[in-house]
């Protein structure tokens, strides 16, 4: 368990390297790296490094009736989250991506009201509808004339990957919170890395690393190696000590350096109604993360991975 001092710094590090994610995987997926590629070569490295910790630590018996649960679990986190975040990325801005992937509280609000832990106020609809309708005219504004860089389709496997990972969230909060954090991360990652690898592995094979200068070589290392597993783990062990609402916050960091990167890479240029749209989804994720403010949420989970 970290400290709360250490916690903090630890989300403002995960929240930083998941931002440089975008316009990184934004600069690389469909030119040279193909989505379903980058996807299996991620999860392999994460699986590599999920087993370093068994070199000290005693080792969880996961019990029979978990394991089942933990292939569902890799399923969603593992694979089905990778492939439509890298899907979408390929076909949509880095700007657009960050600022749909702030939406994942809302989706954990709706769900958790589905399966009967959580309630409606008045506050959290009102957030609820804020950040849906922000999100929706995002979605719906891509691929005109201005947003030439980003599509519906790209938009929509984004807020499919909110989605899921939304799911995971709700849906495998206990399992999560039964073993220790290397143990669960090991299980999903090297689980994902089996499913992935007969699927990707031509694609991975023929990833184009001789057409790339260094500025393309290094973000494909950067996105290929740094931050899949390293962020979840310090991202688990941070809100093992802090109140799980105040991870919701650090994810305005977010679209905040993703924006100023790909500005900077001149990869994109943030338009006046995407910033407008993206302040209402921040007011109404605001509006929903403050109803919690008095109270410690059944419905936020403590994990959440790349």
């Amino acid at each position: 368990m970290l400290k709360p001092r250490t916690a903090y710094i630890a989300l403002i590090f995960c929240n930083i390297v998941w931002a440089c994610d975008y316009p990184f995987y934004n600069l690389v997926l469909g030119r040279y790296i193909s989505p379903m590629a980058m996807v299996t070569a991620s999860l392999i490295i994460a699986a590599l490094f999920s087993l370093i910790p068994m070199l000290w630590e005693p080792r969880d018996r996961v019990a029979p009736s978990d394991r089942l649960k933990i292939l569902g679990a890799a399923m969603l986190m593992g694979v089905a989250r990778k492939l439509c975040m890298m899907f979408g990325l390929a076909h949509t801005s880095a700007i657009d991506g960050s600022i749909i992937g702030t939406t994942t509280p809302l989706l954990v609000l709706i769900l958790s009201v589905v399966v009967g832990i959580d309630r409606f106020t008045k506050m959290k609809v009102l957030g609820l509808m804020l950040g849906m309708a922000g999100t929706l005219a995002i979605i719906l504004s891509s691929g005109n004339d201005v947003h030439t860089q980003s599509s519906v389709w790209g938009n929509m496997l984004i807020f499919i990957s909110s989605c899921v990972s939304a799911s995971y969230m709700v849906l495998c909060k206990r399992l999560v919170g039964k073993y220790r954090v290397t143990t669960v991360l090991r299980w999903i990652y090297c689980t994902s890395a089996l499913v992935m690898l007969p699927i990707g592995i031509d694609d991975m094979l023929t990833m184009d690393f001789s057409g790339m200068d260094m500025k393309i070589l290094l973000a494909s290392l950067f996105v290929l190696i740094v931050p899949t597993y390293l962020p979840n783990l310090l991202l688990n062990y941070s809100l093992r000590s802090i109140a799980p609402t105040a991870s919701s916050i650090y994810a305005y960091i977010q679209p905040v350096v993703a924006v100023g990167l790909s500005v900077a890479m001149k990869l994109d240029k943030l338009h006046p109604d995407t910033l407008l749209f993206a302040v209402v989804i921040f007011i109404g994720v605001g509006l929903v993360v403050g109803s919690y403010r008095n109270r410690t949420p059944k419905t936020t989970n403590e994990v959440a991975q790349r």
